[in-house]
């Protein structure tokens, strides 16, 4: 089968919670380190070379996947490039997690249940009270939105069902009429969008890794189906930068 399309994801490079090994999420807008700066221009780079070029991008609300585009737009020279930016591809809520040392809290939790609320499908860790100050109904860019829909915790399952009509009634249709589309994103909204794609059952998307600041091509058909997808990297260097992912995190 011939692919029609061309998409490409990419995850954020680097943010100081990353670095410092904290959960992150949905409310913390935490910002790019200096390394993920570096890793988001070396993404672009990794494009230019490629010959990739876009019509379209599309990235969350927060800051370091609004920064890691805009270092990409840079280093390709495309500042005219339309984005659309939408809280629907957010990073996964974390609920009371939010901010918590990851090391820490699996110690106090135990290495197996912080296991389960972070790669299980349908799991939610412990829910974020509305009364908190972590709750971010306040912050500019949801106060245009019903408090009642921005999300307490949640699960991966959650995750990609807040996306899923994003895909379906944005993205989707102008990868339709020949758009190409570049979207920057988060790690469990990545995975999310790769699961419903390529039609991954609950236990293969356990196992996904989708590494930082390494851009991945998906060759798809007619009917957005996946022919290939590919990283634009060595098998070497993708194994190191998942590799890296999984020291931050502590919990195999």
């Amino acid at each position: 089968m011939e692919a029609r399309y061309t998409l490409v994801l990419l995850r954020h490079g680097e943010s100081h919670y990353t670095q410092k090994n904290l959960f992150c999420g949905f409310g913390n807008d935490a910002d790019l380190s200096d390394i993920g700066v570096r890793e988001a221009a070396l993404a672009g780079q990794r494009i230019l070379k490629a010959g990739l070029e876009f019509d379209l991008a599309f990235t969350s609300v927060l800051k370091r996947a609004v920064k890691t585009l805009f270092l990409v737009q840079e280093t390709l020279d495309c500042h005219w490039l339309p984005v659309v930016r939408t809280w629907r591809l957010n990073e996964r809520h974390y609920g009371d997690l939010q901010g918590l040392s990851k090391t820490e809290t699996a110690k106090k939790y135990g290495e197996a249940q912080v296991k389960t609320w972070r790669r299980s499908y349908d799991v939610r860790p412990p829910v974020l009270d509305k009364k908190d100050p972590r709750f971010c109904s306040s912050m500019a860019p949801y106060r245009d939105l019903d408090p009642s829909i921005i999300p307490v915790c949640e699960s991966l399952k959650d995750t990609m069902e807040r996306m899923l009509p994003f895909w379906h009634d944005e993205i989707a249709p102008k990868i339709k009429t020949g758009k190409r589309v570049l979207i920057i994103a988060h790690g469990n909204s990545l995975r999310g969008l790769m699961k419903y794609l390529k039609r991954l059952s609950d236990e293969e998307i356990t196992k996904l890794e989708i590494p930082q600041a390494i851009p991945l091509v998906l060759e798809l058909s007619e009917n957005l189906q996946p022919i290939r997808d590919y990283y634009l990297a060595s098998e070497e260097e993708v194994k190191t930068a998942k590799a890296k992912v999984g020291v931050k995190d502590n919990v195999k």
